[in-house]
């Protein structure tokens, strides 16, 4: 006789929207985006913390989503690529990927996009050094490592001359 898994109350903060769960305390965060919460641009890959590709940003900081438990998140600010584009508009870093063609089968882009956000955030100057560093733990499986990097870059411009237009 199979037993059912004990659920626990859980109010997860995604995008700036709160969302009350009642989770099995062992699931991810990933699954609770993915299955949960419908938000499935976060992809689930190796599901081991090995490629990146479920890369969201949690209190400004890049974390691999399938190597945290999603009752832990309880009273943090989580991201997802969903919550990037404001306004109708994208964010720097998509407008970047798009524009340098920084993406093959895109399966990893939502990973490396977050990765980058969160540099951003932390640091909107970044040297090439630091661009590199921060995607270096999101796998490409298509290569497309350099078309990344000038991605980033461009990022940092596109994201310079919007807050130059806003004023800030």
């Amino acid at each position: 006789m199979a037993t059912v898994a004990a659920r626990v109350p859980v109010t997860l903060r995604v995008n700036g929207a709160e969302y009350p769960l009642y989770l099995e305390p062992r699931r991810t965060l990933l699954d609770a985006l993915r299955h949960d919460l419908s938000l499935t641009g976060t992809k689930k890959v190796c599901d081991m913390g090995n490629c990146g590709a479920c890369t969201v940003i949690v209190d400004g900081q890049a974390m691999y989503s399938c190597l945290l438990l999603a009752v832990d998140q309880e009273g943090r600010e989580v991201r997802t690529i969903e919550g990037l584009s404001s306004d109708g508009q994208l964010d720097p870093v998509q407008q970047a990927f798009i524009q340098e063609d920084a993406f093959q089968c895109g399966f990893c882009t939502p990973g490396q996009i977050m990765s980058l956000r969160a540099l951003l955030d932390d640091n909107p100057q970044p040297d090439e050094d630091e661009i590199v560093r921060a995607v270096t733990g999101n796998l490409c499986r298509c290569g497309a490592y350099r078309n990344i990097i000038e991605a980033g870059k461009v990022a940092v411009r596109l994201q310079s001359d919007t807050r130059t237009q806003k004023g800030a």
